[in-house]
């Protein structure tokens, strides 16, 4: 029978990583200063450093496990985190669409055959939860959203695989289990998970810089810098009545 960490144990490395990891936030701003320095138009400048910033928070938990040991449970088809609220700025929301348009006509279309099918489904509980303040209220918010299981709007419950996966946004990246797996099966707030939403900080302020630098420019392409950045919202509004756009773009 396989053992697995406990609590305790994933604590203590947590601890572990805090005295000997050092984040480079160099990283960040690097990709940024490689896509400034390119002769292309605002918006594949934009989209081009937001998929490498999504790469580097994936990368950089990496390397913060190989740093401590920790090695994650989590599998193919294991989807249960799936289920949590995700939010986003406009901004992550327009760069997340505008990362879709680059998809293949065939995986276009399925996905936006899946928005449909998933609004029509999902439209009651999504206007049910809407009650509860997510704001004031988070953990009360995000416990409702859990326990309606209402799955994440890329998620395609078939097969229990991201349809976006490649540019998922930073909250599905920095959610981690590394004991086991079932604590995530038998608890709708399974306390044994670790975040590292703090690495949010370096990939926002590497893309709020790069606004900035685009704003001086003149053009920062289908954003509206700097309100995109404040307006917040969930992954799941954001995305309704996007499959009309990919269907014309298909």
């Amino acid at each position: 029978m396989k053992e697995f960490l406990t609590m305790d144990d994933i604590q203590a490395k947590c601890e572990k990583l805090n005295e000997i990891y050092q984040i480079d936030d160099q990283k960040f701003f690097r990709i940024i200063e490689k896509w400034a320095d390119t002769e292309m138009s605002a918006e594949t400048k934009l989209i081009n450093s937001y998929q490498e910033l999504l790469q580097l928070v994936s990368d950089e938990i990496e390397e913060m496990e190989q740093a401590v040991s920790l090695h994650p449970t989590c599998q193919m088809g294991c989807a249960f985190c799936c289920y949590f609220p995700i939010v986003i700025n406009e901004m992550e929301a327009k760069l997340m669409q505008q990362s879709l348009h680059y998809f293949s006509d065939e995986r276009k279309q399925k996905l936006a055959h899946h928005l449909q099918a998933y609004y029509r489904k999902y439209q009651q509980d999504m206007d049910e939860i809407s009650s509860f303040d997510q704001v004031e209220n988070p953990n009360e918010f995000k416990l409702a959203f859990k326990s309606k299981q209402i799955p994440c709007v890329m998620l395609d419950t078939e097969t229990n695989q991201c349809m976006a996966y490649e540019i998922r946004p930073t909250p599905c990246r920095t959610y981690m289990n590394y004991t086991d797996p079932k604590v995530c099966e038998e608890n709708v707030m399974p306390k044994e998970t670790v975040s590292f939403e703090f690495l949010y900080a370096e990939y926002m302020g590497a893309l709020n810089e790069f606004l900035q630098y685009l704003y001086e420019e003149g053009d920062t392409g289908f954003i509206d810098y700097p309100n995109d950045i404040y307006r917040e919202d969930l992954l799941i509004n954001w995305m309704k009545d996007f499959d009309k756009e990919l269907l014309k773009n298909s």
